[in-house]
């Protein structure tokens, strides 16, 4: 009895585990990053990211930051 409750755990917890490796992650298809300073020190960054799930879906992600610079007094 014991043994039986012990192969049924131990079955239980590799189909969870095999379960998490076969869905996997998002997979990063191209990513791309560009900065521009202005003359008045201004740095504009723009960063965009495309990924794919493993069902096919194609996300694009675009970040945009912008830093100024401190004044001077």
């Amino acid at each position: 009895m014991k043994k039986n409750l012990m192969v049924s755990i131990c079955a239980a917890t590799s189909a969870l585990a095999l379960s998490f490796l076969v869905v996997g992650c998002d997979r990063e298809v191209s990513h791309s990053e560009s900065s521009t300073v202005k003359s008045d020190g201004t740095v504009k960054t723009k960063e965009e990211t495309v990924t794919k799930a493993p069902d096919g879906t194609v996300t694009k992600k675009e970040e945009t930051k912008k830093t100024t610079p401190p004044e001077n007094p």
